[in-house]
C-alpha cells in the first residue's frame, strides 16, 4: 500500500461531502481548527484500545450509544447529563449480568454530520440541498439555511469541547457512583410495567453493594466505585474536520491520532475500499468501527479488515452489524464464519437501529422496539451458533422522554409519535426504552457467562 499522510485521503474519490460555495473559506476554517487544542488525548485512545481488545476476547462488553445527530439548538447540559445517566444505568445492569467490565462509548461530542440518500430534497416544487447535520447546514427548509457553511465546523468544535468537558466532570465528580446509579435503576424498576421481570436482578445488585459496604469497600476508599470512563465517538464523515484535529503522538513514536474523538466509525455508505474515508482512517491509531450492512460481501469484508487492521491487532477494529431484524440470521453467519476462518481479530457489535427504520402512517420515521430486540437476539444467536463472540451493542438513544420509537413496556404507539418527536434525523430510543433493552440483553449475557 502507498504511504499514508493526514491529507492522503484528498487524492481519493469521496462521497457524502457538502458542496461548499467558497473553497477558500473552507481552507481558512481548516487552518483555524488545526491550531485548536485536541478534544481527546493519545493516552486515552490507547486505554480504549486496550479495553476493546478485552471485549474482542470476550472479557469485556461494548456499550455504544447516544444521539443520532447532535444539534446546536438543543445543546443543553441537562440533556448531556440525562444521556450520561442512562448510559451508566445500562452499563451497571450489563456489568452485573455479564460478570465483566462494560466499555462505555458515547455517540457524543462530535456526532454532528449525517450521510444522506440524495444531495437534494424537494418540497412543494422547491429543490434545496439536503440537511447534512448542523456541522454543515441548518435543518430549516430555506435557501440560505441549507447552503453549506464552513464556519459551522468551528461551532461544532466549540460545542464538542463543552460536551467533552462536561462528560469528564460527570465521570469523575460523583455522578457515576455505583450506589447513586443503582438508586436510579431501582426507581425505574419500581415504575416499569415489567417490574417483576427486573426486580430479581435489581435485588441481587442491591445485596452485592450492601455486602461490599459491609466489607469496607465503598466509594470513599475505592475510586472504581465512584468514578468511571465514558469515551466519545462519531462517524468520521467530514474528513477536513477530522484531518484538522489529527495530531502526531507527542512521545515521538511516529503514530497519528484523530483527536476529535476516542473512536471513529465509517458508515455503510462510505466504506469503499479505494475511497477517501478508508484511506484516512487506515492511518490513525484510534479504534475504528465499520458499519456492516446487507450489501457487504465476505471477500470484500476481509479486504477491508486487512486495510484497516493490517497487523491484526485486537482492539483496533469494530465490525458493527446492521442487517435488519428479518435478515440478520440469514446474512450475518457467512460474514462471521469467514472472518473467524481467516483468523482476523475483530470486535463484533450489533446496531439494531439502522436496519429497522420504517415510516408510520402519520409520516414520521420510526423504529419498533420489538424489531430492535429481534435483531439483537438474532445477532447473539448467530455468534452462539458460530462459536464466536458477540462483543457489544450500538444504540441511537437519548436520556430525554421522547416519543420516536414505537413499542416497549410503556407502549408508545404511532398515534403518540407526534407528542415529543424531537430528533433532527433518525428516531431514537428514549430513556425507558433504552434501560428496558439493557435488562433484556442482561438475560442473554447471563446465559453466555453460565455457558
Amino acid at each position: 500500500m502507498t504511504s499514508w499522510t493526514p491529507d492522503s485521503w484528498r487524492s481519493k474519490p469521496i462521497l457524502q461531502q457538502p458542496n461548499y460555495p467558497e473553497l477558500s473559506k473552507v481552507a481558512d476554517v481548516e487552518a483555524m481548527l488545526a491550531n485548536r487544542p485536541p478534544l481527546v488525548f493519545a493516552g486515552e485512545v490507547r486505554s480504549l484500545r486496550k479495553q476493546l481488545a478485552e471485549a474482542t476476547e470476550g472479557r469485556a462488553f461494548l456499550l455504544q450509544g447516544g444521539d443520532c445527530a447532535e444539534s446546536f439548538a438543543e445543546f443543553h447540559p441537562d440533556k448531556i447529563r440525562d444521556t450520561f445517566k442512562v448510559m451508566l444505568q445500562m452499563a451497571v445492569v450489563l456489568t452485573y449480568a455479564g460478570g465483566c467490565p462494560v466499555v462505555k462509548v458515547g455517540r457524543m461530542a462530535g456526532q454532528f454530520a449525517k450521510p444522506r440518500s440524495a444531495d437534494t430534497e424537494t418540497i412543494d416544487g422547491q429543490e434545496l440541498p439536503s440537511y447534512r447535520g448542523d456541522i454543515v447546514n441548518d435543518i430549516a427548509f430555506e435557501e440560505q439555511a441549507r447552503e453549506p457553511d464552513p464556519t459551522r465546523l468551528l461551532d461544532a468544535y466549540n460545542q464538542a469541547v463543552a460536551t467533552q468537558n462536561l462528560l469528564r466532570a460527570f465521570a469523575q465528580g460523583g455522578l457515576a457512583d455505583l450506589h447513586q446509579v443503582h438508586k436510579w435503576n431501582l426507581d425505574f424498576v419500581a415504575q416499569s410495567p415489567l417490574r417483576d421481570k427486573y426486580q430479581h436482578l435489581s435485588e441481587q445488585l442491591d445485596q452485592t453493594l450492601t455486602f461490599m459496604d459491609a466489607c469496607g469497600i465503598s466509594s470513599v476508599n475505592t475510586p472504581q466505585i465512584r468514578e468511571t470512563n465514558l469515551y466519545t465517538s462519531h462517524e468520521a464523515l467530514l474528513l477536513n474536520y477530522e484531518q484538522a484535529l489529527t495530531r502526531e503522538d507527542s512521545i515521538g513514536n511516529g503514530n497519528w491520532y484523530d483527536c476529535s474523538a476516542h473512536m471513529l466509525w465509517i458508515g455503510d455508505r462510505t466504506r469503499q475500499l479505494d475511497g477517501a474515508h478508508i484511506e484516512f482512517l487506515r492511518g490513525v491509531r484510534n479504534p475504528v468501527g465499520v458499519k456492516v450492512g446487507p450489501t457487504m460481501d465476505s471477500d470484500e469484508l476481509i479486504k477491508l479488515i486487512d486495510i484497516l487492521n493490517p497487523n491484526n491487532e485486537p482492539g483496533r477494529l469494530n465490525l458493527i452489524s446492521r442487517m435488519g431484524a428479518e435478515k440478520v440470521t440469514e446474512l450475518l453467519p457467512p460474514l462471521v464464519r469467514k472472518v473467524a476462518a481467516e483468523g482476523r481479530n475483530v470486535l463484533w457489535s450489533c446496531d439494531p437501529m439502522h436496519g429497522n427504520t420504517i415510516k408510520a402512517s402519520s409520516g414520521y420515521k420510526t423504529r419498533a422496539v420489538d424489531s430492535i430486540l429481534q435483531e439483537m437476539k438474532g445477532f447473539f444467536e448467530v455468534h452462539k451458533t458460530e462459536g464466536t463472540i458477540a462483543g457489544g451493542v450500538h444504540f441511537e438513544m437519548t436520556g430525554q422522554n421522547v416519543t420516536e420509537c414505537i413499542g416497549g413496556a410503556y407502549q408508545i404507539t404511532e398515534a403518540n409519535l407526534g407528542d415529543r418527536y424531537h430528533t433532527h434525523c433518525d428516531p431514537r430510543l428514549n430513556a425507558d426504552q433504552s434501560l428496558e433493552l439493557a435488562f433484556l440483553i442482561a438475560d442473554t449475557l447471563k446465559a453466555a457467562r453460565q455457558r
